[in-house]
C-alpha cells in the first residue's frame, strides 16, 4: 500500500487537515475553513479543486501574484548555488541587492532583516541609539511617539504600544518609552514632542485598523514637525509599500521622504521572508559591529529573491496597474455596494468596505464571498479588507465587484 492510499478521499481531505490543525496547532489564528494547495497570479485553489480569487494577497506579501515565474526561477537558481552564509562572511547577492534597492527607493543605507516585525524592532533600536549618540538625549530617556490603532507586529516591544486589547491582554509587563497619540492628528503630534523625542513611528495608511487613511496633509505636517524638532520620521510601509497603494511607497502621495522606511512582505513576492530598514546615512550609521544582527538577514537566497521581486514589480508595471485597477475597483464597489455599506475607502489596491454594525459583522459576508469564489478577511468586526495581487486585470475586477454586490445583499 502506498502512502497515497493512506490519504482520506479527496472530499474528506480538507476536514482531516483542519482537524489535525485544531488538535496540534496553537489556536492563535481564526482562518476561514478553506485549505489551499496551489496558487497562480490572482487565483488560488483548495484541496478539493475549487478556485478562488485571492483578495488578501497574504496581507500584501503576494503583490506580484502567486508563484510569479520569474521570482520562482530566481529562487530555484540561487537555491542550487548558495542559500546561507550568515553575515560572518560576504556573499555575492548582498551588494547588488543594496545597490538596486537604494537606486529604486533613493535610500542611502539598508539594514536587511527577515520579518516585518524584525524591521520594526530594528528601527526602534536604531532610533534610540541615534537619540543618544547624535541628538544628545540622556541615557535611557528616549521616547518614541506612535499612533492609536497602530499595527507594527506582535513582538513584546511592539505590543507595548499597541492600543488593541487582544494584542496586549496577559502579556505584560510592557516595554516603556512610548507615547500614543490619535492617528492623523498633527496637533497632537506637535504637543507630544519633547527634547527626549527620538522618533515618530507611523503607518501612511493603517492596514490592520481597517485601511484608515489619514487626513490630507497629515504626513507632510508630520515630516515638517520631525525636521523642526530633530526627530526621526519612521514610516512603516511593510503593507503600504511596494506598489500596494498605486505608488512604489505610500509616502509619495504627499511628496515626502522618511528618515527610516520599513519594507517587507512583497519584498520577496511571497516566496521567502525578507524585510529591510531603509535610511539616510545618519540613522543607520550609528550601528557598529556586534550591536545588531540576524543569522538569516541578508542571506544570498533572500537577496536573489528580493532583487527579482523588485525587478518584476517595476518592469511589469505592477505599480501603475495597482493605481488603475484600484481606481476601477474602488469606483465599482462604491457604485454597486455604496447603498449597503457604511463606507468604501482605499488607495490603489488597498481597500476596505466597512459595514453598518447592525449587519451582524463582516465575518459572515467573508464566508458568503468564499462560497462565491472570493477569499478576503474581516478586520475589527465590521470591516472587510480587499487587497488582491497587483496583477489583477479589468475583467477580474469587474467580476469581483459583482460578487461583492451579490454577497452584501444577503440577509
Amino acid at each position: 500500500m502506498s502512502s497515497a492510499d493512506l490519504l482520506p478521499p479527496r472530499h474528506d481531505l480538507a476536514s482531516a487537515l483542519l482537524a489535525t490543525e485544531a488538535r496540534l496547532g496553537a489556536h492563535n489564528y481564526k482562518p476561514l475553513d478553506v485549505v489551499l494547495t496551489r496558487g497562480l497570479g490572482v487565483w488560488v485553489w483548495d484541496v478539493d479543486g475549487t478556485r478562488y480569487l485571492d483578495c488578501l494577497s497574504a496581507y500584501s506579501a503576494v503583490n506580484q501574484g502567486h508563484c510569479h515565474p520569474r521570482i520562482l526561477a530566481a529562487l530555484t537558481e540561487q537555491a542550487g548555488r548558495l542559500t546561507l552564509t550568515s553575515r560572518a562572511f560576504h556573499n555575492d547577492q548582498l551588494a547588488p541587492f543594496y545597490e538596486e534597492l537604494c537606486a529604486l527607493t533613493g535610500s542611502h543605507k539598508v539594514l536587511p532583516m527577515n520579518s516585518g516585525a524584525e524591521a520594526v524592532e530594528s528601527a526602534l533600536k536604531v532610533a534610540r541609539k541615534w537619540a543618544y549618540q547624535v541628538k544628545g538625549v540622556a541615557a535611557d530617556e528616549a521616547e518614541i511617539i506612535v499612533c492609536d490603532g497602530n499595527f507594527h507586529g506582535r513582538t513584546l516591544s511592539v505590543i507595548s504600544f499597541s492600543t488593541d486589547d487582544a494584542s496586549r491582554h496577559g502579556f505584560g509587563p510592557f516595554t516603556p518609552g512610548f507615547k500614543v497619540i490619535p492617528y492623523g492628528d498633527a496637533g497632537a503630534l506637535e504637543r507630544a514632542i519633547t527634547p527626549n523625542t527620538a522618533a515618530f513611528l507611523v503607518e501612511p495608511i493603517q492596514g490592520e485598523a481597517g485601511v484608515v487613511i489619514p487626513p490630507a496633509g497629515f504626513l507632510r505636517r508630520a515630516r515638517d514637525l520631525c525636521t523642526q524638532h530633530d526627530v526621526l520620521l519612521i514610516l512603516d510601509e511593510i503593507q503600504t509599500g511596494l506598489g500596494r497603494t498605486g505608488a512604489l511607497l505610500a509616502e509619495e502621495h504627499e511628496g515626502i521622504e522618511a528618515d527610516l522606511t520599513l519594507i517587507g512582505k512583497a519584498l520577496s513576492g511571497g516566496f521567502y521572508p525578507v524585510s529591510a530598514v531603509l535610511s539616510h546615512e545618519a540613522a543607520l550609521g550609528v550601528l557598529k559591529p556586534g550591536e545588531h544582527g540576524s543569522t538569516f538577514g541578508g542571506n544570498p537566497l533572500a537577496c536573489a529573491v528580493a532583487r527579482m521581486a523588485l525587478r518584476v514589480l517595476v518592469e511589469e508595471d505592477m505599480i501603475g496597474n495597482s493605481a488603475r485597477m484600484g481606481d476601477r475597483l474602488l469606483r465599482g464597489l462604491r457604485e454597486s455596494c455604496g447603498d449597503v455599506a457604511r463606507e468604501v475607502r482605499g488607495r490603489g489596491l488597498m481597500i476596505a468596505l466597512e459595514l453598518e454594525p447592525d449587519r451582524g459583522g463582516a465575518r459572515r459576508f467573508c464566508e458568503a464571498l468564499r462560497r462565491r469564489g472570493v477569499l478576503c478577511k474581516e478586520t475589527h468586526t465590521h470591516t472587510i479588507r480587499i487587497a488582491p495581487p497587483l496583477v489583477i486585470e479589468a475583467d477580474q475586477v469587474d467580476w469581483l465587484v459583482e460578487q461583492f454586490a451579490a454577497a452584501l445583499r444577503m440577509g
